[in-house]
């Protein structure tokens, strides 16, 4: 199980292991170029940028769950 000390060479502080980090700095360069160097129309972009966004809150709530799940689950074996 990883400490708090795990996470300090964090790229983005998220909290997250590195290959979840990885993913997620690939889905936002991903978006950025869908945005900057393409010729698609705005919506698109917009419809983009939502997913884009909601993919990674979701991520990050999910990951920030399952630490309080774990540190309840450590709690209740005490």
């Amino acid at each position: 199980m990883k400490e708090k000390g795990d996470y300090e060479t964090s790229f983005f502080k998220l909290g997250m292991d590195r290959i979840q980090e990885a993913l997620v700095f690939g889905l936002m360069l991903v978006f950025i170029f869908a945005v900057v160097y393409s010729g698609m129309d705005w919506t698109y972009k917009i419809g983009i940028g939502v997913l884009v966004f909601t993919l990674v809150t979701v991520a990050t709530m999910a990951n920030q769950a399952l630490k309080i799940q774990r540190e309840q689950d450590k709690k209740r074996k005490q």
